[in-house]
């Protein structure tokens, strides 16, 4: 079976990256929240990809297209400006490592200008490569790993059927770190529902506090239609939180953790309300934001459901 090229799904800070697909779907597609639930892992042949780098440095070399590329390969390289790139797809991490460092290789082979390599990673990903591997991937400019927490309640990773639980994350987190490999985590407000809010809150403040990331995101749960966790709503299974009880909770998780320094937001699409700032410097100053918000409580100055997205 031929491989079938991903639609684009990266994190936020990618925006400027080529995506370079690996793989396809995710190799943990059991999340009850997640639209990769759906997905099968699909591994991209080493000579494809190959073929990819190839036709992306003649055409930034020579402005030259290869014909048999699909047109995204050459609408992302027109405005891409050759210094970033995030392999493709949920878990790129997973693809096996001879082909990824020979990837790598290849990349910076062509392009030796570039400036750091970024991909997705299941806390699985990372614990099943060594320090030692991690830290050649880094030789080779793998700069970044973006890893979804979701939540540091046991009990919650377990119902979502993460297959990781909170002391798997945090050794993940310092296996990363030890590499020298920047670390980005998200985390999911909401994902307790209305019972579990306080402990989902509270452990999550507690493993982003074990794990003392680089940067971590707080997107809000938006239940993707027909997945586990949509249905189990649908059954009266599982309450969502009201936008202003999100507020709550990202409020708690920044009161309750501690970093050392690490770039906090809530920038993404899902979020009712955006705050960003460096922990511990700014914690203060986006803690009053909340305090303002929750004690108003003024819809008005929420993001409004139609402008809520993945």
């Amino acid at each position: 079976m031929s491989f079938v090229r991903p639609e684009i799904i990266r994190p936020p800070s990618e925006h400027a990256s080529y995506f370079l697909p690996l793989t396809s779907g995710c190799s943990n597609n059991t999340c009850s929240f997640c639209a990769y639930s759906f997905s099968k892992l699909g591994i991209r042949n080493l000579d494809e990809v190959k073929q990819e780098i190839d036709a992306m440095s003649l055409y930034a070399n020579k402005r030259m297209w290869v014909a048999g590329q699909p047109d995204i390969v050459y609408l992302i390289l027109r405005r891409w400006n050759g210094k970033k790139v995030f392999l493709q797809d949920g878990d790129a991490l997973v693809y096996p490592y001879p082909k990824l460092i020979e990837t790598l290789q290849y990349l910076n082979q062509k392009f030796p200008a570039i400036e750091r390599i970024a991909s997705y990673a299941t806390p699985r990903d990372i614990l099943r490569r060594s320090l030692k591997e991690l830290k050649t991937l880094k030789e080779q400019k793998l700069g970044i790993l973006y890893m979804g927490v979701e939540s540091g309640d046991d009990e919650v990773l377990q119902k979502i059927q993460k297959n990781a639980d909170h002391n798997q994350m945090v050794d993940a987190a310092k296996k990363v770190k030890e590499s020298g490999i920047l670390l980005s985590v998200t985390v999911i407000l909401g994902l307790g529902g209305v019972k579990g809010s306080e402990r989902h809150t509270l452990e999550t403040s507690r493993i982003l506090t074990e794990m003392d990331p680089d940067y971590a995101g707080a997107l809000t749960l938006t239940l993707v239609p027909e997945t586990g966790l949509d249905k189990e709503w649908k059954l009266g299974e599982f309450e969502m939180i009201t936008p202003f009880d999100s507020l709550w909770e990202l409020k708690t998780i920044i009161e309750h953790s501690t970093f050392s320094n690490c770039f906090f937001s809530s920038m993404h699409a899902s979020n009712y309300y955006a705050i960003r700032g460096t922990m511990p410097k700014d914690k203060d100053k986006v803690l009053n934001q909340l305090k303002a918000l929750l004690s108003r409580k003024d819809s008005d100055m929420l993001r409004p459901e139609f402008l809520r997205g993945l």
